[in-house]
């Protein structure tokens, strides 16, 4: 964001010119600061060597302050000028904000009660060429905070946390995923054809297949559930999927979900895993199943709230969108000023719940059965065959998990692709086209199987108080800076 500083280079010069290399090969860390504010009356008095960068530097006599950042925190090195030999003197005199220092001496409390370590040594471990953000102002712009995502981490050490967060919710689902048996297993990205939701997908070209037109996968659905057919019984895939529609505060074009498929199982089986996922990492990472969120307390002890969509916006709106044709979508979608442009039915229903009654859902809420017309991969519902058996599990007022009893019978099936191929002809861009080859696994028997799609990034947002997605993605997507600003950020 800055251009080098002259008086850095000549520290470095400085350095070299003494034998000292400003950016060596390693370092031997002994203990991080968080640990030695921890355990001090264990430390104290003993030697310990830490490592990381100088983000405070204060002088007072022959007495220099150092704050050292690490990833768990600042702990404060204490340097007396006398203490010192030759070379760390150097290090000293030829450091300054932003540097990494490597400090070895003794744990302590400075005359003001500061637990300190009290340098016997000093190693320059890689020397800044440019200035970090104004201490007090910080970087605190948003846009640049996500473009230079590496000065935000330095500037902003919470930042760090909340991808601690996102990591460990991660292996959580693992480990609870891998303890039901289930094989973690890896599919195409690329693929001849999207399916398994309703998006428009990215395009390239796969030059070593004659210039093939390929798309990044908007789901693994169809690839995991052609494992289930073969046997495998339980799958799952921590995957990377790309929708190419617009981004707001909790939808990004590139996304991570875990998605699972359970063999002989319907979607109640993911209502109970679901209820457990949660409550227990959010009793085992904070200490209660209840959570802050944005001022407002989200409780997570199952078990969690059930809402028969259906039902519930036939009693606030009227509408019974099981049975809505086409012409009564299209007048509400003028009626309720919906502003849709292919105001089918799905997409009509879709807006209508996001209207009414995703505000309801602050509380852990199991959105349950939807009309059938809104789920091509999805069995009837039993006893009522104008709705799916598929819920939508919601947090925070956003939709965290999408489960279903599966689609199996292969007869069916090719109907529902063939409804969906004829809205893509109609001008629907969401709508996938006909997979042929998916149909034909099925053919070969596909037992009962549940699957569910689980977000990674807005249950990160939930557990780490955010309210943008682009807070728990580490480099999320960014408009090109106009090339005045380029030329700047190169020193030109």
């Amino acid at each position: 964001m800055v251009t080098v500083d002259e008086a850095k280079l000549e520290s470095i010069n400085a350095l070299r010119r003494a034998g000292i290399e400003p950016y060596p090969y390693s370092y031997n860390v002994t203990h991080h600061a968080n640990e030695i504010k921890e355990r001090f009356s264990e430390l104290e008095g003993k030697e310990v060597s830490i490592a990381g960068r100088a983000m405070q530097v204060r002088q007072m006599g022959r007495i220099t302050f150092i704050d050292i950042q690490d990833r768990s925190g600042r702990v404060q090195g204490l340097i007396r000028n006398n203490e010192l030999d030759p070379k760390s003197l150097l290090v000293l005199t030829n450091s300054s904000i932003g540097d990494t220092l490597g400090i070895r001496g003794i744990v302590m409390k400075s005359k003001r009660g500061e637990i300190s370590v009290n340098a016997r040594e000093m190693t320059i471990l890689s020397k800044t060429l440019k200035t970090l953000p104004n201490k007090w102002q910080g970087l605190k712009d948003t846009e640049a905070r996500y473009r230079y995502r590496h000065l935000d981490l330095i500037m902003n050490q919470e930042v760090l946390r909340t991808f601690e967060i996102r990591s460990r919710f991660i292996h959580h689902v693992r480990e609870i995923l891998d303890a039901r048996g289930a094989v973690e297993v890896e599919t195409p990205i690329l693929q001849d054809l999207y399916g398994g939701a309703a998006a428009r997908p990215f395009t390239t070209v796969y030059h070593t297949l004659d210039d093939k037109q390929m798309y990044l996968r908007i789901s693994d659905e169809l690839y995991l559930k052609r494992l289930i057919i073969g046997g495998a019984e339980r799958v799952y895939e921590l995957s990377k999927d790309f929708r190419n529609e617009d981004a707001d505060t909790t939808h990004n074009p590139e996304f991570s979900q875990i998605e699972y498929y359970e063999a002989f199982s319907d979607y109640e089986t993911f209502m109970g895993m679901m209820e457990g996922m949660l409550s227990s990492f959010v009793l085992k990472t904070f200490g209660s199943t209840k959570l802050e969120y944005q001022g407002e307390t989200i409780d997570f002890t199952p078990p969690f709230a059930r809402m028969y969509w259906v039902e519930e916006l036939k009693k606030i709106t009227g509408i019974d969108v099981s049975v809505m044709t086409e012409e009564e979508a299209a007048r509400v979608n003028v009626a309720e000023k919906l502003g849709l442009k292919h105001p089918d039915r799905y997409h009509v229903a879709d807006s209508l719940l996001d209207k009414y009654l995703k505000s309801k859902t602050l509380q852990p809420t199991f959105v349950l059965d939807f009309p059938t017309f809104m789920c091509p991969l999805t069995k009837v519902k039993r006893g009522n065959s104008l709705l799916a058996e598929r819920f939508e599990l919601y947090v925070g007022r956003m939709e965290v998990a999408n489960s279903y009893s599966e689609l199996t019978d292969p007869i069916y099936q090719r109907k529902m692709f063939e409804y969906q191929d004829e809205e893509r002809r109609k001008g629907d861009e969401e709508a996938p086209p006909f997979d042929e080859e998916f149909v034909s696994a099925m053919e070969y028997g596909m037992p009962p199987t549940a699957g569910i799609g689980i977000s990674l990034d807005r249950p990160s947002m939930i557990f780490a108080n955010q309210t943008s997605i682009k807070e728990v993605i580490l480099f999320p997507p960014m408009k090109a800076l106009p090339s005045s600003v380029q030329a700047k950020e190169k020193g030109e």
